[in-house]
């Protein structure tokens, strides 16, 4: 038999999903994460979860794993030194950068800038030049380079970034410092521009390089840890690393191009939601993943993710694929305040994380949060991770009382304000992603996930106007299940820059071909199958004269069929959508990319035993929670032993292994056929 392990790692938990391929039997456990070291948090996962399903860890053919490692690095400040090698007089390009400046008005006054990942200090100018069609202007003054790499080994760097004008067109003289750098700097990571992203714009091509560069070490080490620990319990599968576009990539590679898994781990609840959406008979979902510390959003239309060219990590923003996901700092352990000054309750951003967690977790924490908030209303039970996590309510209760006292209220309606914020919180990422994006979020149902979604998924539905609020099949995991269930995937990029009128089908194939045949290389040196790969291809089209493109999506087919013009007429859709206008002025290719990709696997959801409407079965036993400004009779129930058919009027809470689904008042749930939870608003009349 073979078993895929998808391994996702929180701020909070380490969620764990084990699939046997052939019998679609599948295995969960979630585990307190270890921010000292989060590959002590994976072994203790693996053992358990092995030990679960009676297998040994010989017997994991692949090991899929979303990680926070290159995020938390940027985030955190704590990148490699990064010593940036320029062509003469372009020393200051990452200091220039682009006059863009976030926030209103205020942040024109009150904004510090950000220090670039490769400070002025360690960078150094050569004695070259490219054309702009990548002719050998004047000649690499190779002496120059050696002693400029001195003065660089001199200062401590840790990793090397070489970005040259032009180099996008011919990347030859990069090519010949990178060699230059093995012998003057071993041992020091060097990224090249023109095999990083091979785009025009000199800045964001320098940028991203940068990026590669100065989380390159961290991940490094990162991986190849996880990888001698795991071999050393005997799992000597596959290794392969969630990439930010929703792929997968190997873990050597991931080692090599790092700026490609700054999203990691937020693209693995985006896969899994695909993965439930297309068993569940729905594919257009908006997604609420709610896990201790953050919340993250993104749209699936027609069963595919919106994804974006660019890369956010706080103000760093890459030229890199990447599922458009959004994230607000709110979640389960999102702590509660009443500042001084304004006497108003706020949640988040700042959060309990793992350690010391909610105060109900009894480890210490004293500070009330929304998981606190939860326990107090009742939405919460007692016993959590089928009854082996005990909460202290009566803790929760003293923590939130702090709030209550602040605010001059009662403890309920403190404890119900918290989850109104925070619900509020997520609704406005929600319009982020589809509002504002030109999208109506009443034809998408929204589907809440994480350890926390499920428990807001209903009360932010009624925000949204988005239904059904689903609570899929493990619902805690789901980000586990998507690396488990997603595909390799590997892209190259190349600027075009060429008005439409001017271009030719042939113009683009040709080039597309060449494109594709480099991708599919890729993907046969990671030992994906020929005959699994296919390819797509992607453009960017903007008006001429503009400073910014639209992606699209093509294939050589509808390229065939519909000719450029049809390229340009989805392209006008598209502005439309996004912008409201469209403008009467000629279109420019701008870049093109080829995405080769392996097959997904076919993975089954197993169908639940058929039941009729009566979940009497399920029943634990009778509860009292306190909603609508009042106190109401609920039941809870056994996730685990509910019916394909089964009908849970609200108020009800449905508890399994490793998450909590809330029915709220004037809503019902559904069982469908693979075990989804299904909830609307009940009709009146």
């Amino acid at each position: 038999m073979t078993y895929r392990l998808g391994v996702d790692v929180g701020g909070t938990f380490t969620d764990l999903l084990l699939f046997d391929e052939e019998s679609g039997k599948f295995w969960r456990h979630k585990t307190p994460s270890t921010p000292h070291d989060s590959s002590e948090g994976i072994l203790n996962g693996v053992k358990a979860i092995t030990a679960e399903a009676g297998v040994s860890a010989s017997d994991i053919a692949y090991f899929l794993h979303g990680t926070t490692v290159a995020t938390n690095a940027v985030l955190e400040g704590k990148g490699a030194k990064v010593g940036l090698v320029t062509t003469e007089g372009y020393r200051d390009i990452m200091q220039i950068a682009r006059s863009f400046v976030p926030g209103g008005l205020a942040a024109w006054i009150v904004w510090p800038k950000p220090q670039p990942l490769a400070h002025l200090e360690d960078t150094v100018e050569v004695p070259e030049r490219m054309s702009a069609d990548g002719a050998v202007v004047r000649e690499l003054d190779e002496e120059a380079v050696r002693a400029a790499l001195h003065k660089l080994k001199g200062q401590g760097i840790e990793a090397l970034t070489v970005s040259l004008i032009n180099a996008y067109v011919n990347g030859a003289h990069e090519k010949r410092i990178g060699e230059i750098a093995e012998e003057v700097l071993p041992g020091i990571p060097v990224s090249l521009s023109h095999e990083v992203l091979p785009e025009m714009q000199e800045y964001e091509r320098t940028l991203s390089t940068v990026a590669n560069a100065a989380v390159r070490p961290v991940v490094s080490k990162y991986v190849s840890n996880l990888r001698n620990k795991l071999e050393d319990e005997g799992l000597e599968g596959k290794l392969s690393l969630l990439r930010s576009d929703g792929g997968l990539m190997s873990s050597h590679k991931a080692e090599e191009h790092p700026v490609n898994i700054l999203m990691s781990g937020p693209a693995g609840g985006v896969t899994g939601a695909k993965w439930v959406g297309k068993n569940a008979g729905l594919s257009n979902i908006l997604t609420l993943d709610v896990g201790g510390t953050s919340t993250d959003v993104a749209l699936i239309e027609g069963l595919e993710a919106r994804r974006v060219r660019t890369t956010e990590v706080g103000h760093l923003s890459v030229r890199a694929s990447a599922l458009d996901v959004k994230t607000v700092g709110a979640g389960g352990g999102s702590i509660a305040h009443v500042p001084e000054l304004t006497k108003a309750l706020r949640v988040g951003p700042e959060s309990a994380g793992a350690v010391p967690g909610p105060v109900a977790y009894n480890k210490g924490g004293t500070l009330p949060t929304v998981t606190d908030a939860n326990v107090v209303l009742g939405y919460l039970p007692e016993d959590l991770l089928g009854g082996s996590f005990k909460l202290d309510r009566e803790g929760a209760k003293a923590a939130v009382q702090t709030i209550a006292d602040a605010l001059g209220i009662g403890l309920m309606e403190a404890a119900r304000g918290i989850i109104d914020i925070v619900n509020e919180n997520m609704f406005g990422a929600l319009r982020m992603i589809s509002v504002q994006q030109g999208y109506d979020p009443r034809e998408f149902a929204l589907m809440g996930f994480g350890g926390a979604g499920p428990l807001h998924v209903n009360a932010v539905a009624k925000l949204m106007g988005s239904w059904p609020a689903v609570s899929p099949v493990s619902p805690g995991v789901l980000c586990a299940l998507g690396d488990a269930t997603t595909q390799m995937r590997t892209e190259t990029a190349r600027s075009f820059s060429k008005l439409a009128k001017d271009t030719s089908i042939a113009d683009l194939e040709a080039v597309l071909d060449e494109m594709a045949a480099q991708t599919r290389r890729e993907l046969l040196a990671d030992g994906v199958p020929e005959e699994q790969i296919t390819t797509q291809f992607e453009v960017d089209i903007r008006y001429a004269g503009q400073a910014f493109e639209v992606p699209l999506t093509i294939d050589k087919a509808v390229l065939a069929t519909d000719g450029i013009e049809g390229i340009l007429a989805r392209f006008d859709q598209e502005h439309l959508r996004l912008f409201t206008f469209n403008m009467d002025t000629p279109h420019e290719i701008v870049n093109l990319r080829a995405v080769a990709l392996g097959e997904a696997p076919a993975l089954p959801a197993a169908e639940l035993p058929k039941g009729g409407d009566d979940p009497s079965a399920a029943k634990i036993r009778d509860h009292t929670l306190w909603m609508d400004g009042k106190e109401q009779a609920a039941v809870i129930y056994d996730r685990a032993l509910l019916r394909q058919g089964n009908v849970i009027p609200g108020p009800a809470i449905i508890t399994e292994m490793d998450s909590t689904t809330l029915v709220e008042s004037g809503c019902i749930a559904t069982v469908d056929a693979v075990g989804n939870i299904l909830i609307n608003p009940v009709q009146e009349g």
